[in-house]
C-alpha cells in the first residue's frame, strides 16, 4: 500500500511524473540490472574470456527473464542487496550458459552501471523539460520586452524594470544549466567494471579490455579508474537537480508575490476552473503550481545534501553511505521532474496584466525614478545640488501626498535644468527610465538563437 507523496495514488502526479517514475521503477531497475549483466557476457565473449555461445544464452535470457519478485524481494532482504539474487535467476533461465553469469564482476559494479543507465535517460527527460522551459521563457521575454513594471529590491519599489527583462532573467539561468547539462554527462555516464577491490584482478590481463568492451556495449564511457567509492558523479547529478529546481523555485517565489492582492495581480497563474481553490472562501485562486514548485525545490535541497554525506565512504568499498544514494537518487529526479513539470504548466500559460504594472508603477507618484531625474539634472546644478534638491522635493512630494512632477514644478532651477515643465513629466515618467533592460534582454535571446 502506497505511504508517500511519491508513491501515493493522490498524491504521486503532484509530486512526480509518469514518466520519471517508470525510469526509477523495480520492474526498470531489474531490468537495467539484467542489461548490465547481458552487456558484460557479450563484452567477454568478444574478449575470449567466455564462451561466445554462453554469451548469446545469458543474452537471451535476460531479455525473456521474467523475474520472481517475492522470491527477489525475500533474497533481497535477506542478502542485503539485490544482485545475487537476480543472478541466481537469471543463471537458472540461461541453463548450462548460466555459470558464466557475472563472470568476474562485483555487486556494485552492476548496481552502478545499471544508476547510470537510469541517469542517462532521466538525464534525457530533464533535458528536454529544460529546453521546454527556455522556449516559454524565451516567448516572455521577447513578447515583454518592452512592458515596464516595478523592479524591487528588498520588497520595495527600486527602479522600473520591463517583465521582459525579468522573464529574461530566468531564461538566462536555464541557459546556464542546459549548458551544465551537457558539461555534467561525460562526467556521470560512465560504465563500472571492476571487480571485488576494484583492481579487476580475477579477469588478469584481459580486465581492461572487457571493462572497455563492456562500457562500449553500453555506450558508457569507460572510466580511467575505478569509481566504487568516488561518488562525485552522482553527487553532481543531483546538485544539478538542486540549481535547476531551485531556480525554479525563484521563478515561482516572484509570481507568488506578483499574484497576492497587494501586487494587484500583475501575473497570474493558469486559470483552470476550481484550481487554487478554498475550501471556504470562493473568492481565493491560490498559486499552486508555484507552491508544489517551492515544495518540490526544497525536497530536492534535501536530497543534494544527502549525496554529498554519501561521498564520505570509508576504503576501497562502503558501508552504509551507498545505501544512501538507493534513496536520495530516484526521489531527487523524481521530485525535480514534478517541479519542472509544475514549472512548464505554470508558465506556459501565465496571465500577464500590463495595465496593473503600469499602474503600480504610479503607486509613489514618480518617486521611483527619483534617480532619473536627478542625473537629468545634474549636468547643470551639479552631482550633489541636484541630489539636495531633487531629496528636497521627494520630502515635499511625501509629506503632501502630491506627485514628485508637481513637486519640481515648484522648484525653478530643476525646471529649467530638465527643459521646462514638459521635461519634468518625461523624467517623471518610470517607462522613460528602463536603463538597458530591454537591450539585456535581446543579448539574452541573442545568444539563444546563436546555439
Amino acid at each position: 500500500m502506497p505511504s508517500t507523496p511519491l508513491d501515493s495514488h493522490l498524491f504521486r502526479d503532484m509530486f512526480g511524473t509518469p514518466a520519471m517514475r517508470a525510469v526509477f521503477s523495480d520492474e526498470a531497475l531489474l531490468g537495467r540490472y539484467g542489461e548490465a549483466e547481458a552487456a558484460l557476457a557479450r563484452a567477454e565473449a568478444k574478449v575470449g574470456v567466455i564462451p561466445a555461445d554462453a554469451a548469446r544464452a545469458i543474452d537471451a535470457a535476460s531479455r525473456g527473464l521474467r523475474f520472481d519478485m517475492e522470491r527477489m524481494k525475500r533474497e533481497t532482504e535477506n542478502v542485503g542487496y539485490p544482485i545475487l539474487p537476480l543472478v541466481h535467476q537469471l543463471a537458472d533461465a540461461a541453463g548450462e550458459a548460466g555459470r558464466f553469469v557475472h563472470w568476474g564482476a562485483t555487486t556494485q559494479d552492476i548496481m552502478d552501471t545499471a544508476t547510470v543507465l537510469q541517469l542517462r535517460a532521466a538525464l534525457d527527460l530533464v533535458a528536454a523539460d529544460i529546453e521546454a522551459l527556455r522556449g516559454i521563457l524565451a516567448g516572455l521575454a521577447a513578447k515583454y520586452r518592452d512592458t515596464p513594471m516595478a523592479g524591487r529590491t528588498h520588497l520595495q519599489q527600486a527602479l522600473p524594470i520591463t517583465f521582459g527583462y525579468k522573464a529574461a532573467v530566468w531564461l538566462s539561468s536555464m541557459d546556464r544549466h542546459a549548458e551544465r547539462l551537457e558539461q555534467l554527462r561525460p562526467r556521470v555516464l560512465m560504465g563500472q567494471f571492476a571487480g571485488a577491490a576494484g583492481t579487476l584482478a580475477s579477469l588478469g590481463d584481459k580486465g581492461l579490455e572487457v571493462q572497455a568492451a563492456f562500457c562500449a556495449e553500453l555506450g558508457l564511457a569507460q572510466p580511467p579508474i575505478t569509481w566504487h567509492v568516488a561518488r562525485d558523479g552522482f553527487a553532481e547529478a543531483v546538485g544539478f537537480l538542486g540549481l535547476v529546481t531551485g531556480s525554479l523555485a525563484k521563478v515561482a517565489t516572484d509570481v507568488m508575490l506578483m499574484m497576492a492582492t497587494e501586487f494587484g495581480g500583475e501575473a497570474q497563474e493558469p486559470f483552470v476552473k476550481g484550481r487554487g481553490g478554498s475550501s471556504t472562501m470562493p473568492q481565493k485562486r491560490n498559486p499552486i503550481s508555484s507552491e508544489l514548485i517551492l515544495a518540490t525545490a526544497k525536497a530536492v535541497r534535501q536530497q543534494a545534501g544527502l549525496m554529498l554525506d554519501a561521498m564520505v565512504q570509508d576504503f576501497e568499498r562502503a558501508t552504509g553511505p551507498w545505501h544512501l544514494e538507493w534513496m536520495a537518487v530516484p526521489e531527487s529526479f523524481i521530485l525535480s521532474s514534478a517541479c519542472l513539470h509544475h514549472a512548464k504548466f505554470m508558465l506556459g500559460g501565465l496571465v500577464v496584466d500590463a495595465d496593473r504594472m503600469r499602474a503600480n508603477l504610479g503607486l509613489t507618484g514618480g518617486l521611483i525614478v527619483a534617480e532619473a531625474v536627478m542625473m537629468a539634472a545634474a549636468p547643470k546644478l551639479g552631482r550633489q545640488r541636484a541630489h539636495d534638491v531633487v531629496y528636497d522635493a521627494c520630502r515635499a512630494a511625501i509629506t503632501s501626498g502630491r506627485s514628485l512632477a508637481d513637486a519640481l514644478g515648484e522648484v525653478p532651477e530643476v525646471v529649467e535644468a530638465l527643459g521646462g515643465r514638459e521635461g519634468v513629466e518625461r523624467r517623471c515618467d518610470p517607462a522613460n527610465y528602463l536603463g538597458l533592460a530591454p537591450q539585456m534582454v535581446d543579448r539574452v535571446l541573442s545568444g539563444r538563437g546563436a546555439e
